[in-house]
């Protein structure tokens, strides 16, 4: 009886460490992605979800703010939600070439995420209090 308890809590050990090591995984391989970009542009939707109307761009050259903003895409893991819509779109540059593009979700409080591609595949970081923050400051 104790063996198949001591095995469900193995497995279930098993299975949320793979799940932490894969979310945390994607935001290392992103951050080696952009953390030698040297500008990032920012653009702003409606605000509302959808991407037809960009009413703001700004352009990010300040080491300190991009590694402010690398650092908050990158820290946390999060499971991509596909309903959420979208607020903005990040695009890291270095040497006038995108290397990364990065969609975010920030105006819905059930379904905050930013958004890439890595490896073939959409993944999703979380977009805490703070990154929000950091957008609407940069927006302004």
């Amino acid at each position: 009886m104790y063996y198949i308890y001591d095995m469900k809590k193995i497995i279930t050990f098993f299975i949320l460490s793979l799940l932490f090591i894969s979310c945390n995984n994607a935001g290392k391989q992103l951050k080696e992605r952009i953390v030698d970009a040297d500008s990032v542009a920012i653009n702003y939707f409606k605000g509302d979800g959808t991407m037809d109307t960009v009413e703001v761009v700004k352009i990010i050259r300040d080491k300190q703010t991009l590694d402010q903003l690398t650092n908050l895409i990158t820290t946390a893991g999060a499971t991509y939600t596909t309903n959420c819509g979208v607020d903005g779109s990040i695009h890291y540059f270095k040497k006038n070439r995108v290397v990364q593009d990065i969609e975010f979700r920030m105006n819905k409080a059930d379904c905050t995420q930013f958004s890439f591609l890595l490896n073939g595949k959409t993944v999703a970081t979380a977009l805490s209090a703070e990154a929000k923050k950091l957008l609407e400051a940069v927006k302004k």
